[in-house]
């Protein structure tokens, strides 16, 4: 039997999906990063690999990958691109292989014409099109220039804010859950782990901050309101380089950060307002990977076009 793959992925994971010929979903998996940037490139080939192995080790039968597509973050410059190109075509030879960035699915998901979607995770980001076609993208470039409001920033931010207010009862008791959840007996531990990788550290520290806004902490909240803040300011400046501020389209939110805390959902949605009251809701239905395979099955219909 036959089926294409698609992945998701991204600083802390990688999704797969596989999908048969006629476009039913027989299975998913899962895999390490593989967001070259971050990891390596490399490793981020082997998270692919790694993510593909367990998505077809749940069929429990042979299965032939015909086709693939992989939505990697870290793979906007045409360099790093074609350098994972390259080494995922090594790793599925003779399989039609599309990369193309983590941003681009959601978008692909997204009705036609004029569309934004803000994408808040591991990074933050957004991409959007204007009526015309034309695509343009604001941040996802790393923690070191962008990511404003992503898990990473959070964490960061928290950890930075928890530790300079000794005095105050919500830092201190944020600090706590911190510690617990990492395993760390102190801000020096917390340090060592992420002087380590701090990709192992920063992100983690986000469900915390959301958890403890949702029960009420003070500091919590408001660093998932400036974090919405950021974030909302990310869309504006996409929507004003698109050139769609004014108009109405559809804006949809995605990424891990989304639906894990009802504080910051409502935050998030009420700066989005503020700075772009034309924009419409819009909830994107098919999971990144998802999106994905079906890229990778036009890529088989595409191949096949070719023969002929």
């Amino acid at each position: 039997m036959k089926c294409v793959l698609g992945f998701d992925g991204g600083g802390t994971k990688t999704e797969c999906v596989a999908m048969d010929l006629t476009g039913a979903i027989i299975a998913r998996g899962r895999g390490p990063a593989s967001n070259p940037t971050r990891i390596g490139f490399d490793a981020a080939a082997a998270g692919v690999k790694l993510a593909a192995d367990a998505t077809l080790a749940a069929l429990g039968r042979p299965m032939e990958v015909v086709a693939l597509c992989a939505g990697l973050a870290g793979t906007a410059a045409q360099a790093n691109h074609d350098c994972m190109q390259d080494l995922i075509r090594r790793e599925f030879p003779g399989v039609f292989v599309r990369v193309c960035t983590d941003l681009d699915l959601p978008l692909a998901a997204m009705p036609e014409g004029a569309a934004i979607v803000l994408i808040a995770g591991t990074g933050s980001a957004a991409v959007g099109r204007d009526a015309a076609g034309r695509q343009l993208r604001e941040g996802g470039y790393g923690p070191s220039g962008s990511d404003e409001g992503s898990a990473f920033d959070i964490g960061r931010c928290a950890a930075e804010t928890a530790r300079m207010q000794t005095a105050d009862d919500a830092a201190n008791e944020l600090a706590r859950q911190i510690f617990r959840h990492l395993g760390c007996a102190n801000w020096a531990a917390v340090d060592a782990k992420a002087a380590a990788n701090a990709d192992d550290v920063y992100p983690r520290v986000f469900p915390v901050v959301a958890a403890s806004a949702d029960a009420g902490n003070i500091l919590a909240q408001s660093l998932l309101s400036e974090a919405s803040r950021k974030l909302a300011a990310i869309a504006m400046r996409l929507a004003e380089s698109l050139g769609v501020a004014q108009e109405t389209f559809p804006l949809a939110k995605t990424g891990g950060t989304v639906g894990r805390s009802q504080f910051f959902d409502q935050s998030l949605d009420a700066e989005l307002k503020r700075k772009l009251p034309t924009a419409v809701f819009h909830v994107v239905s098919a999971k990144p990977a998802e999106t994905a395979a079906q890229l990778a099955m036009r890529g088989v219909a595409e191949r096949q076009e070719a023969v002929p």
